[in-house]
């Protein structure tokens, strides 16, 4: 009879181990960058019938679904900065060359004000380079 409570005992703690949590690690290994340009992790993530027209300008909001966006699609770039909010994008599509865009980066606490410019492939969404306004 006493090696009945033993057995038990022993059966629950082998039960408790059996449910403890381990742990595992896991480690992330970056790619290799090439030397062929910037990262292309950065897209730009609008649609092509949300860009503006050549030679002009569009306020755009990242994380806002497109038919969300400020109005209207294609305007003057004169002035537009005072009209972006703080965090947006200001687009503008040169007429020299249609298959750019380049994006104005404002910053995210002072609205209007340029902080960065990113140029993109407008079909494509894949950055090209980065420009200090």
């Amino acid at each position: 009879m006493r090696s009945l409570p033993v057995t038990i005992a022993a059966l629950g703690f082998t039960l408790a181990a059996a449910c403890t949590r381990t742990t595992r690690t896991v480690l992330v290994v970056p790619e290799a960058r090439s030397e062929a340009g910037p990262s292309t992790a950065a897209t730009l993530g609008v649609p092509p019938g949300h860009l503006p027209k050549p030679g002009q300008c569009r306020v755009w909001i990242p994380g806002v679904p497109p038919g969300h966006q400020p109005r209207p699609k294609s305007r003057s770039c004169e002035g537009i900065a005072a009209a972006a909010p703080a965090g947006s994008w200001i687009l503008y599509r040169p007429t020299a060359d249609r298959k750019i865009v380049h994006a104005r980066i404002v910053d995210e606490r002072r609205a209007g004000v340029v902080i960065r410019i990113r140029v993109f492939e407008a079909e494509s969404g894949r950055l090209v380079r980065e420009e200090t306004p």
